[in-house]
């Protein structure tokens, strides 16, 4: 396996393993219905996706990346500040679109940088891309 598909693996990995842990923090303070459950179904298509890049490591008999302890605490401690004194529905779907957009920005690096990727690392990579682009654009019908 390349170089190139283990790093685009691992990032599509750790991307989807943050948009899974920011729905998790976030879901206990969400009081729109909706709002919860179109989160929900977008943890389960993270999961999904963060299962196909592992899959595609254990194939080439490489490790999944180690989840980044700091790296979760830090998202912990900051989405636990945006949510002290506001937790409207409008500021909820803000704050997840905040962290897809990051997500976006990180694929799109990865895959610009990994342009020699396989297809099979490279599709799934896009696949994460429309998954987050759409979410954003579902998202804005609550802010």
């Amino acid at each position: 396996m390349k170089k190139e598909d283990i790093r685009l693996l691992r990032e599509i990995q750790r991307n989807a393993e943050r948009g899974m842990k920011t729905i998790d923090l976030l879901k206990d303070k969400i009081y729109d219905d909706s709002l919860a459950m179109q989160l929900t179904r977008q943890s389960l298509h993270y999961a999904q996706l963060k299962n196909r890049a592992v899959e595609g490591l254990l194939r080439g008999r490489l490790q999944p990346a180690v989840e980044n302890k700091l790296e979760g605490m830090l998202l912990a401690g900051e989405l636990k500040r945006d949510t002290l004194f506001d937790t409207s529905t409008s500021h909820m779907a803000e704050l997840v679109i905040r962290q897809e957009n990051k997500g976006i920005t990180s694929m799109c690096r990865s895959l610009n940088q990994c342009a020699q990727a396989s297809r099979y690392c490279t599709e799934i990579a896009k696949e994460f891309l429309d998954f987050e682009e759409k979410n954003v654009a579902h998202l804005r019908k609550y802010l």
